[in-house]
C-alpha cells in the first residue's frame, strides 16, 4: 500500500471510529482482507447520512450529495479527479473495483438521503421502511458482498436487518430529530394516535407519544426477529456483516422502558463486549 493509500485508509478507519462506533467496532471482526473496503464503505455512509449535520439550507445538501452523485456516475476520468484529495472518495471507489460493487445501490443510498435535507413529513410506515430499505438495507447488502456473497438468502436478510436497523436509528434519534423539526414518526401513526407535530418539536411526554413509539417499536422487533430467524442460513463467513444486529438488539431492549426524549445509548465498551459475544456465537445469541 502506498503511503498516500495508507493515509487514506487510516482517514477512514478515524472517521468511522468518531461518527459511527458501531460500525467501527462491527469492523474489527471482519477478516483482514475486507477489513479497508469495509471501513471504506461506511465512511462513504458517514458523509451522506449525516450531510444534514453539517448544513442549515437544504441546497448546500443537496450539492453535497450531488457530488458524490456525480463521483460514481460520471465515468472515465471524471471518477479519478473527484476523488483526488479526498480520502473517502479514493477509498470508496477502490472498494468499488475490488469488489465490483453495484454502483445502483450507492446511488439510491445518496438519493435516499436526499430527504433528510428537508423537513418533509415522514407519510407513511411504508414510506418509512422503503427509506430503510434504500439506505440501511442497502449498506448491509454491500458489506454482504465485500466478505463475498450476494446471494438471495444474503439480500433478503439485508432487506429485512436494514429495516430493523433504520427503524431502530428512528427511534433512537427523536430527541436529534424533534430538536431540528425533523418528523420521521409516520404520519399515518401519528394520526392514529392522535400526535401533533407541535408535541414532538416541544418535546413533551404523552400517551399517544408513547402509544405511537411503542407501536413503531413493535415494528423494529418483529423485523429484528425475522432477521435473526434467517441469519443461520447465511454461511458463517458472511455473518459478520450482519453484526450489528446484536446492537439493534440491546437497544431495542432498552428502549422499552425508556423516555422517548431521553435514548439510552451503548457505551464503547458495551459496544465491543456485545459485539464479541455476537461474533462468537452462532448464529448470534443474547
Amino acid at each position: 500500500m502506498s503511503h498516500s493509500a495508507d493515509t487514506n485508509a487510516v482517514f477512514c478507519s478515524d472517521q468511522v471510529r468518531q461518527a459511527d462506533f458501531g460500525r467501527y467496532a462491527a469492523s474489527l471482526f471482519v477478516p483482514q482482507y475486507a477489513r479497508r473496503s469495509w471501513l471504506a464503505l461506511a465512511a462513504f455512509n458517514a458523509q451522506v447520512a449525516h450531510v444534514r449535520d453539517h448544513i442549515r439550507q437544504p441546497l448546500a445538501g443537496e450539492i453535497r450529495l450531488q457530488w458524490w452523485r456525480d463521483l460514481l456516475t460520471g465515468g472515465g476520468g471524471q471518477h479519478s479527479e473527484g476523488a483526488a484529495g479526498h480520502p473517502v472518495a479514493a477509498e470508496l471507489l477502490s472498494a468499488i473495483q475490488q469488489h465490483d460493487l453495484p454502483i445502483e445501490l450507492l446511488t439510491r443510498l445518496i438519493d435516499a438521503y436526499g430527504f433528510d435535507v428537508y423537513d418533509d413529513p415522514m407519510p407513511d410506515i411504508a414510506a418509512l421502511e422503503a427509506h430503510c430499505r434504500d439506505t440501511a438495507a442497502a449498506l448491509y447488502a454491500l458489506q454482504a458482498r465485500i466478505l463475498g456473497s450476494d446471494s438471495s438468502d444474503v439480500l433478503r436478510l439485508a432487506e429485512v436487518a436494514g429495516v430493523a436497523d433504520g427503524l431502530t436509528n428512528v427511534l433512537a434519534s427523536l430527541l436529534k430529530h424533534s430538536a431540528r423539526g425533523q418528523l420521521y414518526i409516520p404520519a399515518d401513526l401519528m394520526t392514529l394516535h392522535n400526535l401533533s407535530s407541535g408535541q414532538l418539536f416541544a418535546r413533551e411526554r404523552s400517551t399517544a407519544l408513547d402509544q405511537a413509539v411503542g407501536q413503531l417499536r413493535a415494528e423494529a422487533v418483529r423485523q429484528l426477529e425475522r432477521a435473526l430467524e434467517q441469519l443461520p442460513a447465511i454461511a458463517p463467513d458472511i455473518r459478520p456483516a450482519f453484526l450489528r444486529l446484536a446492537l439493534d438488539r440491546q437497544m431495542l431492549r432498552r428502549l422499552e422502558t425508556s423516555d422517548p426524549f431521553a435514548p439510552p445509548s451503548l457505551s464503547q465498551l458495551q459496544t465491543l463486549w456485545t459485539l464479541w459475544r455476537a461474533a462468537r456465537s452462532r448464529p448470534f445469541k443474547s
